[in-house]
């Protein structure tokens, strides 16, 4: 039976060591303050890091599928990637799309060609409020082996909660309303029954607004089964109020790193081709600290806490597809 291992990290600050000539002068002003001391060294050990951790994914195989988010560009991507080659001895391929996100952090998706094929255009969408929002990437993806099914993964980096978690969350509802109205047109297009993944940061819990009222995202199964409208299934319910959350500020732990599924993934019908086999945070002793887990950083050399040994201030999440024939 063909399985599916999913995986969505932020990694958190993947720039380059070079200026962006389409960078705004403002932007780059800051980013050079926010940036000094990120050089090539100082990229390639973050990247070593990263590496050292995505390669234990999947019993020591690495990921199928991997969304990652606040990467800058495609070639920090492709270093990342050739990294997770070496180290796995996989075919992996990049998928990344260059938004206008006003700090210049994009979305990403890194698979195993060997093993999967893409279906039809990578879409992006921005949500303009006074400038971009960060995207929403879009790819449809299938197995190559014979009788393998397609399904479409959404990834989301969703704006963020900096002004205040309630001043930015308009932004998050204006993009989960907009995602929603995307899923009609995934099932217009594919047929209502096609199964679709949402993965990502979203910068909002699982019960908040933006997921519940606009994404129209659902802990409770039977509801999300029985709903006349287009609901999906938020699968991080489990781990709330847990020991590890997805992302600690001082003692404030949150699920902001998610994955949503359509009915037919969770529905039993023989008809539809896939199940869900498990769902995890994933999190390796040396990632966290502290008594309430707190990821462990690798903060930028202009930071006074600048740590080299560190990762991401997010923990990735993890989830198992299973085809059922």
């Amino acid at each position: 039976m063909e399985t599916h291992h999913l995986y969505w990290w932020n990694v958190e600050n993947l720039f380059d060591t070079f200026n962006n000539p389409d960078r705004p002068a403002w932007l780059q002003r800051k980013l050079n303050n926010e940036l000094k001391g990120w050089d090539a060294q100082v990229l390639n050990k973050k990247i070593a890091n990263l590496t050292s951790i995505i390669r234990q994914f999947n019993s020591d195989t690495g990921p199928d599928i991997m969304g990652i988010c606040e990467v800058e560009n495609k070639h920090v991507v492709q270093l990342l990637t050739n990294a997770l080659k070496n180290a796995t001895g996989r075919n992996y391929t990049v998928l990344h799309h260059n938004s206008d996100d006003s700090r210049g952090i994009d979305i990403a998706y890194i698979y195993d060609g060997d093993r999967y094929e893409t279906v039809g255009k990578l879409y992006s969408l921005e949500i303009m409020k006074r400038s971009a929002t960060r995207d929403v990437l879009q790819m449809t993806f299938k197995g190559k082996k014979n009788g393998s099914h397609e399904f479409t993964l959404l990834g989301n980096h969703w704006p963020s909660r900096s002004g205040g978690q309630y001043e930015s969350e308009p932004y998050r509802m204006m993009v989960g309303e907009t995602v929603s109205y995307w899923l009609e047109r995934i099932g217009h297009e594919k047929g209502a029954g096609h199964p679709v993944v949402l993965m990502g940061d979203f910068n909002d819990e699982p019960f908040n607004r933006s997921i519940t009222e606009y994404l129209l995202g659902s802990g409770n199964k039977a509801k999300v089964l029985n709903a006349r409208n287009l609901m999906m299934y938020n699968l991080m319910y489990s781990f709330l109020g847990g020991n590890n959350a997805t992302h600690v500020y001082g003692s404030d732990k949150a699920i902001l790193d998610q994955f949503l599924v359509s009915k037919s993934i969770i529905s039993n019908s023989s008809k539809y081709p896939f199940n869900i086999d498990k769902t995890e945070i994933v999190v390796y002793p040396k990632m966290v600290k502290g008594r309430y887990n707190t990821p462990v950083r690798f903060s930028r050399p202009s930071a006074r806490d600048y740590n080299p040994e560190g990762f991401s201030d997010h923990l990735p999440v993890s989830l198992v597809l299973k085809e059922k024939v």
